[in-house]
């Protein structure tokens, strides 16, 4: 098995090469991983003692943050290489402070595994949530460094728990430890005789929750929302667009802060033509032209989080696509969540709507109804709040067993 996944990861090397010559994603993927060894040769310090972190992207490094910050706290004489698969997690933390280098991890072929950590010689790897490649896990468990996984879930479906799935499920065990979400996950594991796993639930929590005690107070957000109901709607795509804009239209004296996931320009273009123009930009917002609407555009990254705390109801895009975006950032201000139809593998979208705390909806009408009621009931707020602050805590289990 271990020879036809490597021959799939060097057709992966081809197909990443092919694409890059008219993606700009696959360009910047093959790019960064041809220059890693370049960069980390540069800056690896040989007598640091040097802590390793491995995100997919960055909704997974947001997991690992709050365990990369606790660490720093509790043993800041540890240097942390912080390390990245896709672009779009690298491009935007590239010169996130909290770790001493970032990188492109390079692509997961045997040779590269060896060369890594001979190069870097972590004394510890940590793999967040769904990070599993094989090569590394079998130099790091060959070069006895202990490794381990954060914030990992785990689905029947999933290629572990397949009757031909016994090579991956026997890479599970190159982990000291496997910190789980949930008690479904763990059972899974213990099923197939993996015992090296302990429920922690799940380090986001942790995350919002420092976001939301740090929260920015937004003058010009603050004037917009002045003496009205706010609907909050955060990382959007067209389709939900379409539909907030339709309430809008409706329910004129709702104000509405529209948050799309994309910024650039063609986009904001459709929801300009969506509005009939009849909007403010964040970036040209003053306490004039914002008196004359009842919708501002967010076309700035980094204030979303701040920005939900003004939110009466808050709307989270992606349910009409590949899945739902972060509803807790949202929820941890007390706030009821909203989000379309895709939003199975989001565990705590799940438990948000089994408690009372958030909805989903696949239609306008559904929209309609469940905005004007939730802009009715403080109650939902109260319990999606709640849900978020009784989750928190597990960057706390997981690093007193990192230090120890």
């Amino acid at each position: 098995m271990n020879s036809i996944y490597n021959i799939g990861i060097y057709f992966f090397k081809l197909g990443i090469l092919a694409f890059s010559l008219f993606n700009l994603k696959a360009r910047k993927l093959r790019i960064g991983q041809h220059h890693a060894f370049i960069l980390l040769n540069e800056v690896i310090d040989k007598n640091a003692n040097y802590v390793w972190f491995h995100a997919a992207s960055l909704g997974e490094f947001e997991q690992g943050r709050p365990v990369i910050e606790q660490l720093k706290i509790k043993q800041p004489e540890v240097k942390i290489i912080l390390t990245f698969f896709s672009p779009s997690g690298y491009e935007i933390r590239k010169n996130y402070s909290g770790t001493d280098i970032v990188s492109y991890l390079p692509l997961d072929t045997q040779g590269n595994a060896k060369r890594f950590i001979q190069l870097v010689k972590p004394s510890k790897a940590i793999f967040i949530k769904y990070e599993f490649w094989p090569n590394y896990l079998l130099a790091l468990q060959a070069a006895k460094i202990p490794v381990f996984s954060i914030s990992a879930i785990f689905r029947s479906n999933q290629l572990f728990f397949k009757w031909y799935g016994g090579w991956y499920r026997h890479l599970l065990a190159c982990f000291k430890h496997i910190f789980v979400q949930d008690k479904v996950s763990l059972q899974l594991l213990e099923k197939s005789n993996l015992t090296n796993a302990s429920v922690c639930g799940d380090t986001r929590f942790d995350r919002v929750y420092d976001l939301f005690s740090q929260a920015k107070i937004i003058p010009l957000i603050e004037a917009f929302c002045k003496g009205k109901q706010v609907l909050v709607a955060g990382s959007t795509w067209s389709k939900d667009e379409e539909l907030l804009v339709q309430y809008l239209k409706l329910h004129p004296d709702i104000k509405l802060i529209l948050v799309p996931h994309e910024i650039h320009s063609a986009h904001i273009t459709g929801i300009s033509k969506l509005l009939n123009g009849q909007f403010v930009r964040y970036s040209d917002a003053n306490l004039e032209n914002l008196k004359t609407t009842n919708c501002l555009v967010v076309d700035v990254i980094g204030i979303l989080s701040s920005i939900y705390r003004y939110a009466n109801v808050a709307y989270i895009g992606g349910g009409f696509g590949i899945g739902i975006h972060n509803t807790l950032e949202a929820a941890v201000y007390g706030v009821p969540v909203v989000f379309g139809p895709n939003y199975q593998k989001f565990r705590e979208a799940r438990e948000l709507i089994a408690i009372g705390g958030a909805y989903s909806i696949s239609n306008y009408t559904l929209l309609e109804t469940q905005i004007n009621k939730l802009l009715k009931d403080t109650e939902a707020g109260k319990i999606a709040g709640e849900y978020v602050k009784h989750n928190t805590g597990a960057t706390d289990l997981i690093i007193n067993t990192l230090i120890h």
